[in-house]
């Protein structure tokens, strides 16, 4: 049956504003969980997307290998949030995602540890629609950290909101400046000039969509002829807090950056582009990206960072973020076949003929072409080949997620019915959730033996075809 209203004295507020949560269930009984359960009530308000609404928190968790119960009290957190709608093409989905920040009674940011993740005030509830393995983002964040590179921590949940199951969720770090997270220096609006000004920034390649965006136009395009060009907008600091001497510096610093690349003499080892990078981020966010063949890669949801430069002068890449179209889960731009580089996406004839504005930007195309690059590429996947990107080890981290939602699952599901139903942009219908999971573990296995296939055997990765200085609708092809 279906999961609907968990109503009945759903979050009493008494004088004290002591947050109570007496539940009972509707059409099926939801009264415990091996997953902790988050309780919010925004008191009738709708949850907006380009502004955020105070509402009231509570999670139930009584530690690893407890169970949760509904009738239990609040033991884990209760408290204000700040909370709005967040996202871009997954606004459309019934199941909604959030960002959410913990604050004080009169409105102030609040650090907390919520589930045993180090304290801050900025969260994200993710919730899997299209993604029905609900472990993608899960995953290849893992495997991020297992590598060396930051990506957000996140704790498996479920949800109640406003007294109704809305099923897993992820409760996951928000890319943000902090110790914890993008550990790079503080960048105060009065810190204009010297070594102060040189960082730290994050900066973000993505749509323009659904939240405050300001940044700047490169003046390269991503490939000969191309009339796009890459949007780059300020992270951190944020767009209402950055000022006009920090943009003017980590702006020149970019074209500096893409102006290195674009010469001739790119891969001089001294007038380059090698002093200005953090080579090991960059090749590992090229593995992250291909060995998920993630759809979106490099082109959005692609983050940068620098510090000051007295701390570290080089260009990171990364965190990565947002790969629930990834490990096949795509049916465009041939993002379901295990063959191919996703770094040449703007080679793809679909991807061409649609006119998609949001390119690779063309410096990943550069760094392709360089040898020293290439051959850092074939050492670091060789050597993560034999430990963390190894298939037992991939497979097994699936199975730990398998077996960690192996309860809630089946009440996501009946809360929303997508299994053997086709989902934008689905290429895979699997009828039982277990089926999602076996096709995507075949899927990286198939994927990981290309990719072993090509890098082994020292095959350069290189795009398919070379275009031309092309005409409006970007078809000439040589």
């Amino acid at each position: 049956m279906y999961l609907k209203k968990l109503v009945l004295g759903f979050l009493v507020f008494t004088l004290s504003l002591t947050l109570v949560n007496s539940l009972q269930a509707g059409d099926l009984a939801f009264e415990s969980s091996n997953l902790p359960i988050v309780v919010i009530d925004t008191h009738g308000k709708a949850i907006p997307d380009d502004y955020r609404i105070v509402a009231d928190m509570g999670i139930i968790y009584n530690g690893p290998g407890q169970r949760n119960y509904l009738h239990q009290p609040f033991n884990h957190f209760q408290g204000k949030i700040a909370i709005e709608l967040r996202g871009s093409s997954s606004q459309m989905f019934p199941k909604k995602q959030y960002a959410l920040e913990t604050q004080t009674e009169t409105g102030e940011n609040l650090n907390v540890s919520l589930l045993g993740l180090p304290k801050e005030n900025d969260w994200i509830l993710n919730g899997p629609y299209s993604d029905k393995t609900l472990i993608r983002n899960v995953l290849i964040y893992q495997l991020s950290r297992e590598i060396g590179q930051y990506a957000s921590r996140t704790r498996f949940c479920e949800l109640i909101l406003n007294g109704d199951y809305r099923g897993v969720y992820i409760l996951m770090e928000k890319i943000k400046r902090d110790k914890n997270r993008v550990n790079i220096s503080k960048l105060n609006p009065n810190e204009i000039a010297g070594d102060d000004l040189t960082g730290g920034y994050i900066i973000k390649i993505d749509k323009t969509a659904g939240e405050e965006v300001d940044g700047w136009q490169s003046i390269f395009p991503p490939y000969p002829g191309a009339l796009p060009r890459i949007y780059y907008q300020y992270h951190y600091p944020k767009p209402d807090e950055i000022v006009s001497q920090q943009k003017a510096y980590i702006q020149k610093w970019i074209f500096n950056f893409e102006k290195k690349l674009f010469a001739n003499t790119f891969m001089d080892p001294d007038s380059g582009y090698y002093p200005l990078i953090d080579l090991k981020s960059f090749i590992d966010f090229f593995i992250l990206n291909e060995i998920s063949k993630n759809v979106d890669g490099y082109r959005l949801s692609s983050f940068m960072y620098k510090d000051r430069d007295s701390k570290d002068p080089k260009m990171h890449m990364g965190p990565i973020w947002d790969f629930n179209l990834g490990f096949g889960n795509a049916n465009y731009y041939h993002g379901y076949q295990t063959s191919g580089w996703q770094v040449f996406i703007n080679y793809d004839s679909q991807f061409r003929d649609w006119n998609d504005p949001f390119m690779v930007p063309f410096w990943w195309e550069k760094m392709m072409s360089d040898s020293v690059f290439v051959k850092q590429i074939i050492q670091r996947y060789s050597e993560l080949r034999q430990s963390t990107l190894s298939l037992d080890h991939v497979w097994g981290l699936i199975d730990s997620y398998v077996d960690t939602l192996s309860e809630a699952q089946q009440r996501n599901f009946e809360r929303w019915p997508v299994l053997n139903q086709y989902v934008w942009p689905n290429y895979y219908i699997g009828q039982t959730w277990q089926d999602e999971i076996n096709w995507m573990k075949n899927w990286i296995k198939e994927r990981l033996q290309w990719m072993d296939s090509q890098l082994f055997d020292q095959v350069p990765p290189q795009p398919p075809n070379r275009v031309t200085v092309v005409d409006v609708d970007h078809s000439s092809v040589s």
